[in-house]
């Protein structure tokens, strides 16, 4: 595969079944977190095929040319360049998100928050929420296709990350349905709305620790999207401190946070008049990573 492998004998061929052994072994030496994982859906992605196709492709061979482009990807991949961004996509709720290095990669954790946010809409016929930070869109676009009639506005700074939310919410079907915004938080929303949620998975890491972030996302996630200040919440006390009256009465506020800061969070909220109800839930691995208030 490169010039750290051995040439291959005559009769041993690059084939499917080899090349993931061997770029697994590779990324594995490298210190990737899923080598195998990662194997898979590079190789898939120049094959232009599912992952599972793979095994039904063992023993095909591939080109030289389908060689030349993994060779490329494995070797920016064995540098922690993120698979997402390698392959311009990321699933998140079932669906594909085009990604880029302008955006957040959407992760499970994530996942919490839209359920969390689709449980207190259930018994709405239409709705209305606010997403600050919007990335990728995957929170925003994820809500409005298990929900009818919903209506999301999406805010974002970074003019880059709107342009990628609005191509997925495009993708997807649901641009009609999701307003976009420039701009810092609350700033640019119109004067008056009152909505049924304020949703956001802002910035919590701490600037001192961002240098200790796994290659992976140290070197190539925004940086806008990662720091939080020095204890990881200067977002989110903004973020509480501002939303009381963009919420209807009842409105529910939810907060995407790290473990190590969500209890401080609570506390700040915890702190302010206007809110009841304040409850951390815990993620798929059991993890403290959403709080969740609503307006008295």
């Amino acid at each position: 595969m490169s010039s750290e492998s051995p040439a291959p004998a005559a009769a041993e061929p690059w084939t499917v079944q080899r090349i993931l052994t061997w770029t697994t072994q590779h990324f594995t030496e490298k210190g990737c977190d899923t080598p195998r994982l990662d194997a898979e859906v590079l190789l898939a992605y120049v094959l232009n095929c599912p992952r599972i196709q793979l095994y039904v492709q063992y023993e095909r061979s591939l080109t030289e040319q389908e060689r030349g482009r993994l060779r490329g990807l494995v070797k920016r991949r064995a540098e922690h360049e993120p698979v997402a961004y390698l392959v311009g996509k990321r699933e998140f709720f079932g669906l594909d998100f085009r990604v880029t290095k302008d955006v957040l990669i959407p992760r499970p954790d994530t996942e919490t928050l839209v359920l969390a946010l689709l449980d207190h809409l259930k018994d709405s016929p239409a709705a209305e929420v606010i997403e600050l930070g919007v990335g990728s869109g995957a929170i925003s676009v994820a809500s409005a296709i298990h929900q009818a009639n919903l209506v999301m506005h999406a805010v974002d700074i970074s003019p880059q990350a709107l342009e990628i939310a609005r191509e997925n919410a495009g993708r997807h079907g649901v641009d009609s349905r999701i307003t976009f915004y420039e701009g810092d938080l609350f700033a640019p929303l119109p004067d008056g709305l009152q909505v049924d949620a304020v949703v956001s998975n802002p910035p919590y890491v701490q600037t001192a620790e961002l240098d200790q972030l796994d290659a992976d996302v140290k070197d190539h996630e925004p940086r806008l999207a990662l720091d939080g200040g020095a204890d990881g919440l200067d977002f989110a006390r903004q973020i509480i401190t501002d939303s009381l009256p963009f919420l209807k009465p009842n409105g529910l506020l939810l907060l995407e946070l790290g473990p190590d800061n969500i209890q401080s969070a609570a506390s700040f909220l915890k702190s302010q008049a206007g809110y009841q109800q304040i409850h951390i839930l815990k993620d798929a691995a059991g993890r403290e990573r959403v709080l969740s208030a609503r307006r008295v």
